[in-house]
């Protein structure tokens, strides 16, 4: 197994290769093959959830391996659908219970408050979960009551490479506000760099340090035009205080486009030519994407040259902030 990893403040683009002698060894791949055709539906869903959720929080089978405490064999097992069968018990008790394995893996017993509330979200679409979360952010969330009451603070979201940086400054210089690069506040928060940061802490003390700097820049800056790094939604904690405290805007851009403009700015890593390169990035912003969408505005910054770009980026944040004055 070879493993290509390619950061750069909070994007990740991983390759994972596996080759015909591959690291779970000739047993392994063995079994996994003999195993294939009983594999059972909901090992395959749970491996490829596990997989699903690794790929957004840009993390390779190594690092999870290690931060979970498992071998990296095991997981890759478990990632393939061939798992412990034990799993199977555990659904079956489940589902006789007309529970779920996750409320039955959960530490402590959920209230029965918990459990009401549940049940009359559990059907619902998207479009009402929405409404329902942006209407009791203020009650749980610390947010402000409505867009009305937020702040002209915006928020920039999306992989590296959609046109954050070069789109922030030039929206920020418009409206006169601060432009603000997020992964510049958590270096500073941390004393080194976003690399650093990941290999001598782990990915958790990244996002605690995340945490920090969104609170920070809350906190301090009223106005301001703010680039967010791509792997923040990753962490529902600290996305839901960029939603309640932002105006968001997704910029999105064609996977192409996302390799190319982070070649064109000297990082040859993404290797566009690559073909596994790219799957690990569709991949990345598969996942993604539905909590991109959550942001008030999306912009596609691969239909248009970048000056129209802007031009409609700015039209769209003054409209939204009711900001008036030249056209």
């Amino acid at each position: 197994m070879s493993r290509r990893i390619l950061r750069s403040h909070g994007l990740t683009l991983i390759r994972d290769m596996q080759d015909d002698a591959g690291g779970l060894g000739s047993a392994g791949l063995g079994a996994a093959a003999g195993e294939s055709a009983e594999k059972h539906p909901f090992l395959v869903r749970l491996g490829e959830r596990v997989r699903s959720l690794r790929n957004g929080r840009g993390m390779t089978r190594r690092e999870l391996a290690a931060a979970a405490g498992v071998s990296e064999r095991h997981l890759a097992n478990l990632e393939l659908g061939v798992g412990n069968a034990s799993v199977l018990i555990l659904l079956q008790v489940a589902q006789a219970l007309k529970s779920t394995p996750a409320e039955m893996l959960a530490e402590e017993a959920p209230s029965p408050e918990w459990l009401l509330i549940r049940e009359l979200l559990e059907n619902q679409d998207e479009a009402r979960l929405r409404q329902v979360r942006e209407a009791i952010v203020p009650i749980v969330g610390g947010g402000h009551p409505g867009a009305q009451a937020r702040p002209p603070r915006i928020a920039l979201i999306g992989l590296r490479g959609a046109g954050k940086s070069t789109l922030g400054q030039m929206l920020a210089e418009d409206l006169g506000f601060p432009f603000l690069e997020l992964s510049r506040e958590i270096e500073q928060f941390a004393g080194c760099s976003i690399s650093e940061i990941q290999s001598l802490y782990g990915q958790n003390a990244y996002r605690r340090y995340e945490r920090r700097a969104v609170e920070e820049t809350i906190q301090l800056y009223p106005e301001a035009v703010i680039a967010i790094p791509g792997g923040l939604v990753a962490e529902p904690a600290t996305f839901n205080l960029l939603l309640a405290h932002c105006t968001t805007v997704w910029l999105k851009a064609h996977p192409e486009d996302h390799m190319n403009r982070v070649a064109a700015q000297g990082d040859l890593r993404p290797m566009a030519g690559n073909k596994e390169a790219m799957e690990d990035l569709k991949g990345i912003l598969a996942h993604r994407s539905p909590f991109y969408a959550k942001a008030e505005m999306h912009l596609d910054t691969s239909a248009r040259p970048l000056d129209e770009t802007f031009l409609a980026l700015r039209a769209m944040v003054r409209r939204s902030l009711q900001i008036t004055g030249k056209p």
